[in-house]
């Protein structure tokens, strides 16, 4: 028995080949999963972590069983000045014998994977035709969700990325977009939520007025912005809080995604999606302090479903229909559009195995660049 070991470069590699058309409906097979109410397709128990001297280990074993079965460690660093990043490996169970069929770099991974859910629910609820991208963070979240928004949607003329400072990690970021989305308009801010200045606020408020999409992959324990500075229409993407004491948004912001009186059921207006509501309400902070109930969101999966089945086409553009005849746009107290993830196990499952199957197509089609070293009879 073979086991393949893909490394960050070889991941990197790998995932370019992986459409973003395939990666939003990877995700939405797995958020469907998860909103199904079909038993014994899937497992996910519960992490198990162990503290060492520098790092807490997380062990994340998950199975689904059309597709594969796998176990995801991730060190978290103990310092809060540590900066290089989670290290993450992902094993792959080969389903016929049982062993481990491959090692992956799951660095990337893990923002891939969220990065096309998140791309998804732009699909599913933001507006077909988004011009100007706000993001917040300089990591590997913020670089997957740009670059999948920039490849889905050539509409998107203008993006600003905003980071506590201008170091070395929002310049690579910058660069690597500039470089493979040269026609997108791009800019950095300078903004720190606990050490504001009048000028900061000024150009934070500014760059948001007339964001179509706003992403978030901090982690913030503060509303990073007031709902105020969002314009009526956007669609929102909550990436960064995992925990209940982390916000990266204010109630105000969390409410005006609420239905209220101003919903309209044609377009779907507001709307709050979760990638999952069991999780979410455990660790979401957004959500467990505005107090919500969970029948006032919906599970991405849901919508998925009903997509499916009901063969919707026509609701984007019902909701672009209704931005324009009420001037929605032109306010900042109106319905938005939020999803917020936490981040589900079986993603990583969906996204490790795929990638796994595109090394050994790309092996098999003599493709030129790494698909991984193989190393032969590991079992012997």
């Amino acid at each position: 028995m073979s086991v393949r070991v893909l490394t960050g470069s070889d991941v990197r590699n790998i995932t370019t080949k992986l459409s973003s058309d395939f990666l939003q409906s990877l995700m939405g097979d797995v958020f469907a999963l998860i909103s199904s109410s079909e038993d014994a397709t899937s497992y996910l128990p519960h992490r198990t972590s162990i503290p060492t001297e520098n790092h807490t280990a997380l062990f994340m074993p998950a199975r689904i069983s059309s597709i594969g079965t796998t176990m995801k460690v991730v060190s978290v660093p103990s310092r809060s000045d540590d900066t290089r990043g989670l290290p993450a490996s992902t094993l792959v169970l080969d389903k016929h014998t049982g062993t481990v069929k491959a090692v992956v770099n799951a660095r990337s991974l893990t923002a891939l994977r969220n990065a096309a859910g998140s791309l998804l629910s732009t699909n599913l609820v933001g507006l077909t035709s988004p011009a100007r991208i706000v993001a917040f963070g300089a990591g590997e979240q913020v670089l997957a969700h740009l670059d999948l928004h920039f490849r889905a949607f050539p509409s998107v003329k203008s993006c600003t990325i905003v980071n506590r400072s201008l170091n070395d990690r929002l310049s690579s970021v910058t660069a690597q977009l500039a470089i493979k989305h040269p026609s997108v308009n791009l800019s950095v801010l300078a903004y720190d939520a606990l050490n504001v200045t009048d000028e900061g606020k000024e150009n934070l408020q500014t760059c948001l007025s007339d964001a179509d999409i706003i992403i978030t992959a901090t982690p913030s324990s503060i509303p990073l912005f007031p709902s105020s500075w969002v314009r009526s229409g956007a669609h929102v993407i909550l990436i960064g809080s995992y925990t209940p004491h982390m916000k990266e948004v204010d109630t105000d912001l969390i409410m005006r995604a609420i239905p209220t009186s101003f919903h309209n059921e044609e377009a779907q207006l507001p709307i709050l999606l979760v990638d999952s509501i069991s999780a979410c309400f455990a660790e979401a902070g957004e959500l467990l302090e505005a107090g919500i109930h969970p029948s006032q969101v919906i599970e991405i999966g849901k919508l998925v479903l009903d997509e499916r089945r009901k063969h919707v086409q026509a609701r984007t553009e019902t909701r672009d229909s209704y931005y324009k005849s009420k001037d929605v746009g032109n306010d900042f107290v109106g319905p938005i559009t939020i999803f917020k993830s936490v981040g589900v196990g079986l993603q990583d499952v969906a996204i490790a195995c795929a990638v796994v199957d595109m090394a050994e197509e790309m092996e098999r089609s003599n493709f030129k660049g790494s698909t991984g070293v193989v190393i032969p009879d590991f079992d012997s």
